[in-house]
């Protein structure tokens, strides 16, 4: 199978059979992402114990690489520090911009990495990094995002 058919399939499952879609009781942070050129919309919700995400959900529509990214991205940060959450956003966006282009630094983006290809084509950026830039954004201004 061609790498980018790989790739294509991934986002595909992620988009259609996502595992982080939903409403969660009670959470720690909230924070609506909109991307008003393609209509996304998002709301991220995420649990934090002892500065450890431990749980996180999204609520939302939008497009397929603004879906898949989001439900890739909360794949990637639970059961990790803040901090950790904050530099994955980081290599992400980097990724995204063609700035990041090591292998070990792609590595810990995991099936993230599937959307590495949206660098060319930038109508499609702001889908990509709007569920990373909102999680970033909560992480790093708790007090715009109480749950």
């Amino acid at each position: 199978m061609e790498l980018k058919q790989l790739y294509r399939e991934i986002v595909n499952e992620h988009n259609l059979h996502p595992v982080h879609k939903g409403k969660m009781e009670n959470p720690d942070l909230v924070l609506r992402g909109v991307n008003p050129s393609c209509g996304d919309d998002i709301t991220l919700q995420l649990k934090i114990k002892d500065g450890v995400i431990v749980e996180g959900l999204y609520d939302g529509s939008g497009c397929a690489i603004s879906q898949a990214s989001v439900d890739m991205m909360v794949d990637q940060i639970v059961g990790k520090s803040k901090e950790e959450a904050i530099k994955l956003a980081g290599t992400f966006m980097g990724m995204i911009k063609g700035e990041v282009t090591d292998e070990e630094s792609l590595e810990a983006l995991d099936e993230a990495v599937a959307l590495q290809d949206v660098a060319h084509m930038p109508a499609r950026v702001k889908c990509a990094v709007l569920g990373w830039h909102t999680m970033q954004e909560m992480l790093e201004h708790p007090e715009k995002a109480q749950g």
